[in-house]
This record gives C-alpha cells, sequence and structure tokens, in this order.
C-alpha cells in the first residue's frame, strides 16, 4: 500500500457500543477509514457489494445470517475478500470454522483497543494475523475427533444438567445408547469424566449453535 492510499473498511456488528468502539479506536489512525457499516450478516453482504472494502470486520454471532454464512458468502462473491472476525468467543472450534471459510484475521473483542489496528494493516498487506493463544489453541485441537450431531446435542443435554435417563427420553433413544454417546463424548474431547467434557466443551466453543 502507497503511504496516501487509505485502507476502506467495512464493521460489521449488531451492537451499536461496538461499532463505536470501534469506530473512536480508528478514527485517530491516519489510512484507514470505516466506509460502512452493518449490523447482521445480510447488511454485510450488501455493504461489500456495495463499497468494496479493502478489510472487513466481521461479528460472529449476528441476527438474520451470522457472521460466519455472510462470510463464506463474501468469500463466494470475492476470492480475494480479506475478512478479520472480531467475537467474544475464544474457542478453538469458531476460530478454526472462521479460517477455514477464509477469515485471514481473527480477534477477541477484548483485544480490540491494542490490537486491531495491527491487525487491519497486517490483513490488507495480505498477511495471516492470528493471536498466539488463538493459534494456540487452534493447533491443540487439531488432534481430537469431531463430535458427531447427535454427540452433540448429548452433550448440550448434560450442559443443561440432564441425567442419561432424561436424554434418552427426549431424544427418544435408550438409556445405554445415552450412556454409548456420552462415552465416546468423553473420549473425543480427552476428558476425565461428564463434567470435565461439558468445561472443555464450552471453552472450546463447541456448544455455541452458529
Amino acid at each position: 500500500m502507497k503511504h496516501d492510499e487509505i485502507i476502506r473498511i467495512l464493521c460489521a456488528d449488531d451492537h451499536p457500543l461496538i461499532r463505536d468502539g470501534i469506530s473512536f479506536a480508528l478514527g485517530t489512525e491516519n489510512g484507514m477509514e470505516i466506509v460502512a457499516y452493518a449490523a447482521n450478516g445480510s447488511e454485510a453482504i450488501d455493504g461489500f457489494t456495495q463499497h468494496a472494502p479493502d478489510v472487513i470486520l466481521m461479528d460472529l454471532q449476528m441476527p438474520e445470517t451470522n457472521g460466519l454464512q455472510a462470510l463464506k458468502e463474501i468469500r463466494q462473491l470475492d476470492p480475494r475478500a480479506k475478512c478479520i472476525v472480531l467475537t467474544t468467543y475464544g474457542g478453538d472450534v469458531q476460530a478454526a470454522r472462521a479460517l477455514k471459510a477464509g477469515a485471514m484475521g481473527y480477534l477477541l473483542k477484548t483485544m480490540i483497543r491494542k490490537q486491531l489496528v495491527d491487525a487491519i494493516r497486517t490483513v490488507n498487506s495480505g498477511r495471516k494475523y492470528i493471536p498466539y493463544e488463538i493459534a494456540t489453541m487452534v493447533a491443540e485441537s487439531l488432534g481430537t475427533e469431531e463430535l458427531s450431531p447427535r454427540e452433540l446435542d448429548v452433550l448440550r443435554s448434560i450442559a443443561a444438567g440432564n441425567s442419561n435417563k432424561m436424554i434418552a427420553a427426549r431424544l427418544g433413544i435408550s438409556e445405554n445408547t445415552v450412556k454409548g454417546h456420552v462415552k465416546e463424548v468423553v473420549a473425543k474431547l480427552q476428558a476425565t469424566d461428564r463434567a470435565n467434557a461439558v468445561f472443555l466443551a464450552m471453552r472450546r466453543g463447541l456448544l455455541n449453535r452458529f
């Protein structure tokens, strides 16, 4: 980028306070301009089409179309689109999904004040920006097996405080089948027991539904 060029930014987040915070953080930066805001994924896609920004700041959890789906659709429109995901979720599962979908950066919202400007400049230059702690979590999870949809159902039921008998009744399966699923979940998450499995799943972001 030449010194006199402006990095044009699309900011997509459904919380006005976050949008205001980002606007404030970038307001004093030379060479950066927010050209559009979006409050949901659909508006983010429309904003990208209309303004062709250099960098997109994308929240993951938004109404109508979530950030992950919006990212996928934008990348279909333009595979060169540069997106930094902003999220409150630090789990490796969401990070891995976002990176697989084509995100070039991944920031927790708690990191915005200190790292946002560097992230934008890095991604705009064509390089990825993934904080060490996020990269470490993703790397550590590479050897673990993915849970099946049914195993996730069982895990969510455990997290809600249901017994095996209650889970069996809710899912319409036998109690022995539930026990088998619980055993698989514990093994795949490399947990010590069902309570530890829930803890690890929450830390990794496995129980988020988007």
